[in-house]
């Protein structure tokens, strides 16, 4: 990316922040006619699919998006050479690309590929050609540097800002592609932190790189956060950036308190890598409206993305769950109250019957609860689960752990899960997976845990 581009063109992308809610819905609109009009001459998946469900290129311009088939990730693999609009690029050639090249290879015949594993356990492939990259990498500078004006990003970068991603950076990772080429794009000075790295080399890491600012996954930035509270390094930074996992509340407010700065949160996927920023708890997460459509139906959530034509998805269903809410006065941008963990991360019970019910882990995102740093669950029965609870303060967790099952036990009996019985047990650190430098919201029955 060239930097006086990159400037010019966040300049474009910013002044949408200043667009009315229908001016956005225009725009928005006028973007996604368009890519549906690109994907029926181009595609011929979509050209078949869309002309089974009785759409016709005539209505392309005046159907509602709901009228448009949904797709989802098991479709896109058994279809993929046909959904894509590009002549060049096989799925079975990303799948050797991908096992055999380096991550030094950076694009497959000039297109980024970003995998994404998933509960199939076979990897899928998503491919944005270079004009649909920079424009997602605007979407994350823009995310990243939300609240800031121009005059003051312009004084920012030019004093070269020097930035650590913390998290899994060995795999092809669309986070750690994106930030990688976003820094090298805005100028700045970057290290990589690799969560696998030992503790003493991120510490000589730090005192030697001199970070302000942080971006990486929540559970990877509070190791280091651990680190300055024990007071084994010591950084100044303005902004903490967390990408690519749910970010608590409990943990929000340890990294605020910790590194003494603001705390932005940005929401993406494989499959679009800039869907939304969360500056705080209270503003919610305000979707970007302007790159994508994010509509809710029966509780599923459909991603349609308006800058990717090598690509295009539509109707895609992502298996995050959000809940809209009314947006922010005088903001053109939708906004979610939270968002939700994936359908894997459902703890499914039976109730001795052959009935099955879920409980979602992140019902409990919303509890704010002094003391509690962090959690994860585990399934120890088809009836029984416990929280494991990070509470570094033992004096706290008397009243921590009454307060978790206090909430716990209406959260069950509205559920109607009254049979299943629940635990908390305070653990010593709750660590991100190795392999993937995230922290599961579950873990597995078998895996063992250090007590308090």
């Amino acid at each position: 990316m060239n930097y006086a581009k990159v400037l010019l063109d966040l300049l474009r992308l910013k002044q949408n922040e200043k667009k009315s809610a229908e001016q956005m819905r225009r725009m928005q609109e006028k973007n996604l006619r368009k890519l549906l009009a690109y994907a029926w001459e181009h595609s011929g998946f979509y050209r078949r699919t869309f002309t089974e469900a009785g759409i016709t290129q005539e209505k392309l311009s005046e159907l509602p998006l709901s009228a448009f088939p949904t797709i989802n990730k098991k479709i896109l693999m058994e279809h993929f050479d046909e959904l894509v609009t590009v002549t060049d690029v096989k799925q079975d050639e990303l799948r050797r690309f991908d096992a055999n090249e380096s991550m030094d290879e950076k694009t497959f015949r000039n297109y980024h590929v970003v995998h994404s594993s998933g509960s199939t356990g076979k990897p899928g492939y998503f491919i944005y050609d270079r004009e649909a990259w920079d424009q997602m990498l605007l979407g994350i500078i823009r995310g990243a540097l939300w609240g800031m004006s121009m005059p003051q990003i312009v004084k920012l970068l030019m004093g070269r800002p020097r930035i650590v991603y913390i998290a899994a950076t060995d795999g092809r990772y669309g986070g750690a592609m994106a930030v990688g080429d976003g820094i090298r794009g805005v100028g700045a000075k970057q290290m990589y932190l690799d969560i696998n790295t030992p503790l003493p080399e991120w510490v000589e890491s730090i005192r030697s790189f001199r970070p302000n600012m942080i971006i990486g996954y929540p559970s990877a930035i509070k190791i280091l956060g651990e680190l300055v509270k024990s007071g084994g390094v010591e950084v100044d930074v303005f902004r903490v950036i967390s990408c690519g996992e749910p970010l608590n509340p409990g943990l929000r407010l340890f990294l605020e308190q910790t590194f003494h700065a603001e705390v932005i949160n940005i929401y993406g996927a494989s499959e679009s890598l800039a869907l939304g920023v969360e500056t705080g708890r209270e503003d919610g997460m305000l979707l970007f409206d302007d790159m994508n459509v994010i509509d809710v139906e029966d509780g599923r959530m459909y991603l349609t993305s308006l800058y990717n034509f090598a690509q295009p998805l539509i109707r895609y269903e992502i298996t995050d769950h959000l809940v809209l809410k009314e947006p922010l006065s005088g903001s053109p941008f939708s906004r979610a109250e939270i968002l939700l963990g994936r359908d894997e991360d459902m703890l499914w019970f039976e109730d001795g019957n052959g009935n099955c019910d879920f409980l979602h882990p992140l019902a409990v995102e919303g509890f704010c609860i002094e003391g509690l740093r962090d959690y994860q669950f585990r399934k120890t029965s088809r009836f029984v689960f416990e929280m494991l609870a990070e509470v570094p303060q033992e004096s706290r967790q008397a009243a921590v752990r009454q307060e978790i099952l206090d909430r716990m036990e209406h959260i069950l009996k509205e559920k109607k899960l009254m049979h299943v019985r629940f635990h908390v047990r305070f653990v010593k650190e709750i660590l991100p997976d190795s392999r993937t430098g995230k922290k599961p919201l579950i873990l597995s029955e078998s895996r063992e845990v250090a007590a308090v």
